[in-house]
């Protein structure tokens, strides 16, 4: 599964950057940055993450070792914050190699080594706190059904919902209040300017630390 996972998500990005005619080819673009790597990641970790985690608990209580795991001398928290870091660390380690395309931009830059460090350092950050929020929502909503399509399904709504949601809601309704912000988008949108607002931070950690709290609260109901 690992490996299945950093195959299409590097393979879909390269497609799209490096092959593909299209908005997203940076050849087309005509400028140096990498800008569509972090447009296209988002949406193609929305439905990628939910497929990692989708087995997470469903499988377990589908096949009644979950019953078995909860005796183990383990706790409860602990087996949630495992299962989480192991997904998280999992997509990380299918990001890692997408840094050669800085190389590369580096030396399509005009002069070469033209390119916006603190845009780019700043979308790879935000990534990583979306990979968290994504990632906890993925384990929290693979205990609500034995049914892994369907842990699927509701995490990929849920993921969605919080990424693009509220900035859809924002645009159609013109609210004034900014509710866009309430959303994960706009975050991470945030600190790809290359701007690291602790509000960004503190808002991705918060929902990470909801989603794994509720996964954990669910949990015990069961055990």
């Amino acid at each position: 599964m690992g490996y299945l996972v950093i195959g299409i998500f590097l393979l879909i990005n390269g497609l799209f950057l490096w092959v593909f005619k299209g908005g997203y080819n940076i050849f087309d673009a005509g400028f140096a940055d990498l800008t569509p790597l972090f447009e296209l990641a988002p949406w193609i970790l929305l439905f990628l993450i939910p497929a990692i985690t989708m087995r997470a608990f469903s499988e377990e209580i589908k096949m009644g070792t979950f019953e078995l795991l909860v005796t183990k001398p383990i706790s409860l928290r602990n087996i949630v914050l495992g299962k989480y870091f192991g997904a998280v660390i999992l997509v990380c380690l299918a990001i890692l190699p997408t840094l050669i395309y800085i190389v590369t931009i580096s030396n399509l830059g005009n002069p070469t080594g033209n390119w916006d460090v603190g845009s780019t350092l700043g979308s790879y950050l935000g990534l990583f706190f979306l990979v968290l929020g994504y990632t906890a929502i993925g384990i929290f909503t693979s205990t609500l059904s034995q049914n892994q399509i369907v842990a699927f399904i509701i995490a990929v709504l849920c993921c969605f919902l919080l990424y693009y949601g509220f900035d859809s809601l924002g645009s159609i309704f013109n609210i004034e209040l900014n509710i866009a912000s309430f959303g994960m988008k706009a975050h991470f949108d945030s600190m790809g300017r290359g701007v690291l607002d602790t509000r960004d931070i503190i808002y991705f950690l918060s929902i990470a630390v909801f989603f794994i709290a509720l996964t954990i609260k669910k949990l015990q109901k069961r055990a």
